[in-house]
């Protein structure tokens, strides 16, 4: 949700088709500066960047399926199943030197 600086709500079709033209706003070419061009993106993108960043920091993930709203959690591991799997793979990895070192 998104509101203006007194409080009050901005329809969400504002706030999505800002997104575009922030993007456009950045990449245009600016005299004597020179920037990364972003890639395109929605609204909703952000809060897929907004998941997968806190997931892959360690957040838990019933924090992060209450932070999206998520009624359950099982909707936040089955939207984001290729970032946990991640996790699992790296936590194998963390066991196996753990091992080595103890052996």
């Amino acid at each position: 949700m998104f509101s203006t600086a007194w409080g009050e709500q901005i329809h969400p079709d504002t706030a999505s088709s800002l997104v575009p033209r922030l993007i456009q706003r950045h990449n245009e070419p600016k005299e004597g500066t020179q920037s990364n061009p972003l890639p395109h993106a929605r609204l909703h993108d952000l809060r897929h960047v907004h998941a997968t960043i806190l997931l892959l920091a360690g957040v838990p993930v019933h924090v992060v399926a209450a932070r999206l709203g998520h009624a359950d959690p099982s909707i936040t591991l089955s939207v984001y199943a290729h970032v946990v799997s991640e996790q699992l793979a790296e936590a194998a990895d963390v066991f196996a030197r753990e091992v080595e070192k103890a052996g």
